[in-house]
Parts: structure tokens; C-alpha cells; sequence
């Protein structure tokens, strides 16, 4: 679909003004702040149905590719998705770092086989992602890591410990750094792939003063990581990982419509 305006947007713009009507939950108007709180409760079914009806549409990830379930659709028709959510006091149920961050990245970097089984699940929101960058003695100096993945033949063996990974309690899958190469500092660094339920993880979330937390530690004794889970060549991991800050960075600036709307003073003084 061409990327211009005139009549092509206009009915454009009418076919989502109806689906959105038709499909997005009434309950659910102006509720879209909820989606950013930290604390996680079960989804009503009106949640779910909404989330179900975004992702089989793909329009909750409107400029991905189609045949992976995205809208496949251009950033003119995307930004009227957005506009015509706001309007309607609704919002984009998918999101979270599976599409601000680790889509984008694989979609740049992935296999055949990793986008396939990957990325339709987090267009339909089905899967939560967290990040395994950040160490205890590698923050501001990530490329100091020591999260080592030895090599056994046809899959790795990972030791190590992250922190402040965000919301790695509730995740299903994390996308992390790990060292493959002792002899080099960012040329010894894989991208790699694995579930949160593999043996061998643990998260521990850190308390704050305030109860909740999206932060945690997460704990890696003898995991299993198969070679087919490494996004990117072998040592090539912190070309890739910056890349994926580059999609983080664009997407905190750009996102807008989560509110359903409303501005950012009446979500301070809902969530206050």
C-alpha cells in the first residue's frame, strides 16, 4: 500500500473509525493508563477480547510485516490507527518490550525460522519478553559483561547474573548478552534467546519502598540455550544489541496513544 494521503487515507480512516466501534470494548474506554501501571492483574474478558481482535487484525503492530501478522501497512495509515484509537478513548492493547524493542531487532537480524516462530506471538500479545543486558558489575560499561555461555556442541551452557531486568517476573521469553569469547571485550558478546520457565533461571524481584517492583534480579545457573536461539552471528552480539537501543530509544520518544487520549496530567492524577 502506497504511502500518501488523499482519498486512499480518508477511506482508510473510515474503515478503522467502524472496526473500532464495532470491536473495541466500551468498558474499556479511557482505560488505556491502566496498561502502564507496574503492578499485573488478571485481564478482564473484555481485556482479552480486545487484545485478541488487535492482533488478529495486526494492527496493534501496524507496519510489520503481514506474513508474520503485522498490518503491513505504511506510517501514514499506521499514525491514522493511532489517531482514530485516541479519539475513540481507546488503546493499543499490544505492546510491551516484544514490540518497542526485540521485534523490531529481529525482524533486522532474525533467521527465516526465528521470525516464524517469534514474532506472531507478539503481535497477537500472547508472549511477554524481558532483557538480560544489564550486570551488577556491568551498567554503565555493559560491554564488561561476564555472563559466560560455554559451548557444548549444539547448544550453550549459561552462567551468570542480570539486573533491573524489568518485569522479568511476569515474562515468558528473554532476549540477553552473553559472553562467548573471553579474549575480546565487544567482539566476544552473543545475542541469545530463551525461555524464562528453562531450568536454571530464577528471578528475584527487588523490593522497593513503595511495594511494588518491575525490577529484578535474574539468576542463571547451568542454563540451556540452543544454538538456534542465537539472533545474529556468534560474537556479533553487541552489534545487534545496539541496534535494539536504537529501537528502544525511537520507541519511548514515539510512543503515543497508550492513554486512550487522555493526557498525561489526568494519567498522573489517576494513578496518584
Amino acid at each position: 500500500m502506497a504511502d500518501f494521503g488523499g482519498s486512499d487515507l480518508d477511506a482508510f480512516r473510515t474503515e478503522v473509525r467502524d472496526w473500532i466501534e464495532a470491536n473495541f470494548p466500551k468498558s474499556l474506554k479511557g482505560k488505556g493508563g491502566m496498561m502502564m501501571r507496574e503492578e499485573r492483574t488478571e485481564p478482564t474478558p473484555d481485556m482479552t477480547a480486545w487484545r485478541k481482535a488487535m492482533g488478529e487484525k495486526g494492527w496493534g503492530t501496524p507496519t510489520w510485516p503481514k506474513q508474520y501478522g503485522g498490518g503491513g501497512l505504511t506510517p501514514a495509515h499506521a499514525r491514522v490507527i493511532q489517531q482514530e484509537l485516541g479519539r475513540a478513548g481507546a488503546y493499543n492493547p499490544i505492546g510491551g518490550m516484544g514490540v518497542m524493542m526485540f521485534g523490531p531487532t529481529l525482524l533486522e537480524y532474525g533467521t527465516e525460522a526465528q521470525k516464524q516462530q517469534h514474532i506472531p506471538p507478539i503481535v497477537k500479545g500472547e508472549l511477554q519478553w524481558c532483557q538480560g543486558f544489564s550486570e551488577p558489575g556491568a551498567g554503565s560499561d555493559l560491554a564488561s559483561l561476564q555472563t559466560r555461555a560455554e559451548d557444548k556442541g549444539d547448544h550453550y551452557i549459561v552462567n551468570g547474573q542480570k539486573i533491573w531486568t524489568s518485569g522479568a517476573q511476569y515474562a515468558d521469553w528473554c532476549f540477553c548478552l552473553v559472553r562467548t569469547d573471553t579474549t575480546k571485550k565487544h567482539e566476544g558478546i552473543s545475542f541469545v534467546l530463551f525461555p524464562m520457565t528453562t531450568p536454571g533461571v530464577e528471578v528475584r524481584p527487588i523490593p522497593l519502598i513503595a511495594g511494588n517492583s518491575p525490577f529484578c534480579e535474574t539468576f542463571l545457573t547451568d542454563v540451556r540455550v540452543e544454538k538456534d536461539q542465537v539472533v545474529g552471528p556468534v560474537n556479533g552480539g553487541w552489534t545487534v544489541a545496539k541496534r535494539l537501543l536504537q529501537h528502544e530509544r525511537s520507541g519511548l520518544s514515539g510512543a503515543g496513544g497508550g492513554g486512550g487520549g487522555r493526557s498525561l496530567v489526568k494519567l498522573a492524577k489517576e494513578y496518584v
